[in-house]
């Protein structure tokens, strides 16, 4: 082939490629797929809507901060550059407490934080109450073993890499695999009272 063809080929394409990069910049990131391992959250395969905003009652793919990944991976909580899929129990203006090892939201018990984790190590904590700050999450799960807020406090919003979307999941290691429907007619409370 001549260089004139390749010419031709490389002029005809330029404009085909930056259509294209301008498209993918202007219409946003594209969602990600995640899958979960953890036992904290149904197990299997979620959608996450990257850039999506945190709202009370879902679930969040969530980079944990530097100081905190390093202590989670030290632990074998999780591994390095694996995000938390956390639920959101509380945003800004909420008060969050631990009173001897008892963590509620606005008054109300929500879980237990324990003083070791399954191989007897001391977990971290915080005591006292806090009313949550703009750009503040207070993630929780259900299982009493979940490794979130109760022990490392609040996060920023800036962790977030958006919010998951279950796809196919099951609730147990015998349960069996279920397809989710969208459940974005539930209202927070109705997810986080049905994960409970």
């Amino acid at each position: 082939m001549s260089r004139a063809f390749y010419r031709l080929a490389t002029l005809l394409a330029a404009p085909g490629f930056a259509i294209a990069f301008a498209m993918i910049a202007v219409s946003g990131p594209a969602p990600r797929l995640l899958w979960n391992s953890s036992a904290s959250a149904p197990v299997g395969l979620y959608l996450v809507h990257v850039g999506a905003r945190a709202r009370r009652g879902a679930f969040v793919a969530v980079m944990p901060p530097p100081r905190l990944a390093a202590f989670m991976v030290g632990r074998r909580y999780l591994g390095e550059n694996v995000p938390l899929l956390k639920r959101v129990a509380a945003t800004a203006g909420a008060r969050v407490c631990n009173a001897q090892g008892i963590i509620s939201i606005n008054g109300i018990a929500r879980s237990i934080a324990r003083a070791r984790d399954r191989e007897g190590r001391a977990l971290p904590g915080w005591v006292g109450c806090r009313t949550l700050e703009r750009g503040e999450l207070f993630l929780l799960n259900a299982p009493a073993d979940s490794f979130d807020s109760r022990y490392f406090g609040p996060l920023s919003s800036r962790t977030v890499i958006g919010i998951a979307t279950p796809i196919l999941t099951r609730a147990a290691p015998d349960a069996p695999w279920r397809w989710r429907r969208d459940e974005t007619a539930q209202t927070d409370e109705e997810k986080i009272d049905a994960y409970r």
